[in-house]
């Protein structure tokens, strides 16, 4: 028992655990808009929330563990990635695929507790997820593909606590899914020259390092511009915009952090400054929603 406790500890750490607060505020989100448009009458509203939890950290668990499996040959090639658990040895390829099964599993567990559309939509989640590995092979496209898979989420939290899905809540969707591609690309950055000799795809091959923080700026600009049109889409508050004024301030910083020519300080821009987006994002949003339901 000591030895599983020890490899799920280093699993965990594999796939970056601690890192499902990037999507999990924006599923909340999500889910806080449904319940908002249902009049604050959804039965079962705390459990719903519970699977909801479950389900997004499970899937991306699940997303995530067979991304390191399928690149472990890969990461052995690249420098900066060699000591990632699966290349160094310290798990087995073996301890992975059981991980990402069992996480599978949890998954459509907590699907089939959140309705019968969430149940039969959950193989083509973990499709949508487990596909975003392959991408890089073939398109130079597959930042926003794992936009995409990450942009899911709250369109998933409605269907969760609706039963349906609304088409409003795409623009949080696509919000996401820009969002996620912008930062993923300048974190691509690093692997410019490695991925050039790998043959692998991403923009900043393409397209070059300059030209591909630029596209990341675009691409958090139309963020920033789905935000707005959710915004209006579901007529809310003041805090709301605050919450959007707060990501636009946040992300000025993050493209400040990464030049052309000095990608030192990728890593802050990566992990700490796409962390409080997410984070003080739903803050904002979850009290503009919470006020107006006490004012109703």
């Amino acid at each position: 028992m000591a030895s599983f406790w020890k490899r799920l500890r280093l699993t965990l750490e594999m796939i970056k655990f601690e890192h499902s607060v990037f999507a999990l505020p924006f599923a909340l989100t999500g889910a806080l808009l449904a319940w908002r448009d249902a009049g604050f009458e959804v039965p079962n509203l705390l459990t719903r929330f519970g699977w909801i939890v479950l389900a997004m950290v499970s899937a991306r668990s699940a997303a995530m563990a067979f991304n390191r499996i399928l690149d472990a040959d890969i990461d052995s090639r690249n420098g900066r990635t060699a000591m990632r658990h699966l290349p160094a040895g310290l798990l087995s390829e073996k301890f992975a695929w059981g991980f990402t099964i069992a996480a599978s599993a949890v998954f459509v567990l907590a699907a089939a507790q959140l309705g019968p559309l969430c149940l039969l939509l959950s193989p083509a989640a973990l499709a949508i997820l487990f596909f975003y590995s392959f991408a890089k092979r073939f398109t130079m496209f597959s930042h926003l593909i794992l936009g995409f898979c990450l942009g899911i989420a709250p369109a998933a939290a409605w269907i969760g606590m609706r039963g349906t899905l609304d088409a409003r809540i795409l623009w949080l969707t696509a919000a996401v899914m820009f969002w996620t591609a912008g930062f993923d690309v300048i974190y691509a950055c690093q692997d410019y020259e490695f991925d050039s000799k790998e043959a692998l795809f991403s923009i900043p091959k393409r397209v070059g390092i300059g030209r591909a923080l630029l596209l990341a700026r675009l691409l958090h600009l139309a963020m920033i511009l789905c935000l707005g049109a959710l915004v209006f889409a579901f007529h809310l508050g003041p805090l709301s915009w605050a919450g959007v004024a707060a990501v636009v301030i946040l992300l000025v910083y993050e493209h400040g952090l990464v030049k052309p020519h000095d990608l030192s300080r990728v890593n802050a821009a990566f992990f700490t400054v796409n962390g409080y987006v997410s984070v003080l994002f739903f803050a904002f949003w979850a009290a503009d929603i919470l006020i107006h339901r006490k004012f109703i």
